[in-house]
């Protein structure tokens, strides 16, 4: 098996259809599998694929529709010490020292559905977390023959580390080139807004999605829903740039599909935007613009 650390043309593993759906499996972000061997290197989100979307051309979306996500071991790690840009510079000289092999190892109850710390020792106890897996790395191959770090991410996806990306959830990619070319991969089997440690529990997984191509619908940034609401998804820095995506991919979303005007669409967002923060970790962050489905009229 052959695992990249970057999103790009490369060759397809599998090539499947409008409406099929894959059972596959990911590696954790340091190249382990599920019996917690390591198959690849890791460091930088080893990913699975690409997948080949029959028919995919540049100017159509590809839907991904996440079956099953859910962890494949019962080891999972995460970093112990915030990432120096989250918290005032003065701070930073008071905190621990952040080193590659101060990892924090935890116990999953995949029956339960729990994670439970067993290292470091600290004052928390025995500190007990529910699950709540999510993918933090996926998305389609870049435009103009681009092979771009899965430690980062775009207009094309990859390493958006949001925690909203769980079981239930769709996701819109615009295609950038023939076949679309899916990746997936940097399993957390739980991880709290901003990943703002740098990791969540970092864990492989066994992933279920199905596939649905959208001809000549052409979006220009990642797109999602689940039950509740309409999300669009930024990748940028600054903070404000990532935002800015995320915002006017929203307006064209609901210009587009609901047929809505400017100034209701600005009305309607000034009042009930919601906005998630999905990484401020990464070198692009990651802003989420969400509006609940109960606001919207039925699509044109």
């Amino acid at each position: 098996m052959v695992y990249y650390t970057a999103l790009g043309s490369y060759e397809p593993i599998l090539r499947i259809a409008d409406g099929d759906t894959v059972l596959t499996t990911t590696v954790s972000y340091d190249g382990r599998d599920a019996s917690d061997q390591q198959v690849t290197p890791g460091g930088t989100n080893p990913l699975t694929g690409p997948f080949y979307v029959e028919d995919a051309k540049p100017g159509d979306t590809l839907a991904i529709h996440f079956d099953k996500l859910w962890p494949s071991r019962r080891l999972g790690r995460s970093f112990t010490v915030l990432a120096p840009n989250v918290v005032d510079p003065r701070y930073v000289r008071e905190m621990p020292p952040r080193h590659p092999g101060l990892v924090a190892e935890w116990e999953l109850d995949l029956k339960n559905g729990t994670a439970t710390l067993i290292k470091p020792d600290t004052m928390l106890g025995q500190l007990t977390l529910p699950l709540k897996p999510m993918l933090g790395c996926f998305g389609v191959a870049p435009p103009n023959g681009q092979a771009i770090s899965s430690a980062t991410s775009g207009a094309y996806g990859g390493n958006m580390d949001y925690n909203g990306f769980v079981t239930g959830v769709t996701v819109y990619f615009p295609v950038f080139v023939s076949g679309g070319l899916l990746f997936l991969g940097d399993g957390h089997a739980l991880q709290g807004d901003g990943e703002i440690a740098g990791s969540g529990i970092e864990v492989s997984f066994d992933v279920r999605f199905t596939v649905k191509l959208l001809k000549d619908k052409k979006i220009n940034w990642p797109r999602a829903e689940n039950e509740e609401y309409i999300l669009t998804i930024g990748n940028a820095r600054p903070l404000d740039q990532a935002l800015q995506h995320a915002t006017t991919e929203m307006v064209k979303w609901l210009q587009e599909d609901f047929a809505l005007d400017a100034r209701t669409i600005h009305i309607l967002l000034g009042q009930c935007v919601e906005y998630d923060v999905g990484n401020v970790f990464d070198p692009a962050y990651t802003m989420v613009c969400k509006l609940n489905k109960t606001l919207l009229p039925s699509k044109k």
